[in-house]
């Protein structure tokens, strides 16, 4: 038998220090002398909406059971210990197939299956007008279909949130009949209505994707889609914090009017993050620039044509430039996604006896905070030195 490992860090939400002791699981958790050299241990970073990685794409037509395994073991480097791929609007062949190869990864690699709670299918049932399709290709944008849902949980249960726009007349039903089959509803991609949107929600949607973004350019002053989102504590929302999808006063008002236990922080990102800047062809918005500081837009526009950012990217930008204090900030990359995914296991997001032993060490102060400097997943070091 081997013995547990231990690690030692500061609590950020209790303000103490403890040392864990693990294998797979937390094992114990004790308060220990004070030492002010500490970092702070959290729970690992958990991100519900990921496109690809590194030149690695969920969505790509030659996607593999290996590109999921090594998308996992690279998100894991980062600190992202818990991740949903994310396929978005496509031929229904083409989302069958990319589930397929994604529960083949899961099958193949416990490792992989323990860091995928489900799937999350962005479309294709979407607003069919430019500016809230994002760039979702408009000729698989189809009307919202529970019948095409059904197929999907066929073809792997891992289904667990698809993003729909609620702005037919057959919105609420139809989203009504997708919770019965176990699958969660986010709002996303729409032009609904705010009175379509407080329907949707009483049938049972529960999520926002990426709010704030997936909508019309201009809008009423109010009422709108983005005030309904916001007023109403049934919906928890995601949010893209890479410092471009949303400026920092506007995340600021949006994670006060949400609170950081009715919102969580997403990466969105393609495959074109962690990739040099410059011009680059992407599996679903063509030719795309990527700037030095980040920014990924449709060539000559200023449209932006997804994420390139990361989830402790946009952990770090809400710290520093939001202002957000670290323990708030954690919830909304751990606690807060953890209980809103469906499928995630039993502790995760917390370190308590019985959580998966995922951990991360992060700078608490000064011009690097929230800098991650050590991961552990499943109980094995993946980066870093842990104390």
């Amino acid at each position: 038998m081997t013995h547990p490992e231990t690690i030692v860090g500061k609590d950020p939400h209790r303000g103490i220090n403890i040392e864990i002791a693990y294998d797979t699981t937390i094992l114990s958790v004790r308060e220990i002398d004070p030492d002010q050299g500490l970092p702070v241990i959290a729970p690992g970073f958990i991100d519900g909406q990921v496109n690809g990685y590194g030149g690695l794409d969920v969505n790509a037509a030659d996607v593999t059971p290996q590109t999921i395994i090594n998308m996992r073991a690279e998100l894991a480097k980062l600190g992202v210990t818990t991740w949903v791929p994310t396929i978005v609007t496509a031929s229904e062949e083409a989302i069958a197939g990319a589930l397929e190869q994604i529960n083949r990864a899961c099958d193949i690699d416990p490792s992989t299956r323990a860091a995928i709670p489900c799937v999350h299918i962005e479309g294709p049932f979407i607003s069919d007008q430019d500016g809230p399709r994002g760039v979702h290709d408009a000729d698989f944008v189809r009307p919202l279909d529970v019948l095409e849902v059904r197929r999907w949980l066929r073809a792997s249960g891992m289904v667990g949130i698809v993003t729909v726009s609620p702005h037919t007349p057959d919105a609420p039903a139809q989203i009504a009949q997708i919770r019965e089959l176990g699958v969660h509803v986010a709002i996303g991609h729409t032009h609904a209505s705010p009175e379509q949107i407080t329907a949707a929600i009483t049938a049972g949607a529960s999520l926002a994707t990426h709010l704030g973004n997936g909508i019309a350019t201009t809008l009423p002053r109010h009422p709108n889609a983005l005030w309904t989102q916001l007023a109403d504590d049934r919906l928890t929302a995601g949010l893209i914090a890479d410092g471009h999808h949303l400026p920092s006063d506007t995340l600021k008002v949006m994670i006060r009017a949400k609170t950081p236990e009715r919102a969580y922080l997403v990466s969105d990102s393609t495959a074109l993050a962690g990739s040099e800047p410059g011009r680059h062809r992407t599996s679903v918005g063509g030719l795309v620039d990527l700037a030095p500081g980040g920014r990924l837009s449709h060539v000559g526009t200023d449209l932006l044509a997804g994420a390139a950012a990361t989830l402790p990217d946009g952990f770090c930008n809400v710290i520093r430039n939001v202002g957000l204090d670290l323990s708030e900030a954690l919830k909304m990359v751990t606690s807060t996604p953890a209980r809103v995914i469906p499928g995630t296991r039993p502790g995760l997001g917390h370190l308590r006896v019985g959580s998966p032993a995922d951990f991360v060490l992060i700078t608490a102060d000064g011009p690097e905070a929230g800098t991650i400097t050590a991961v552990i997943q499943g109980g094995r070091k993946v980066s870093g030195e842990p104390e």
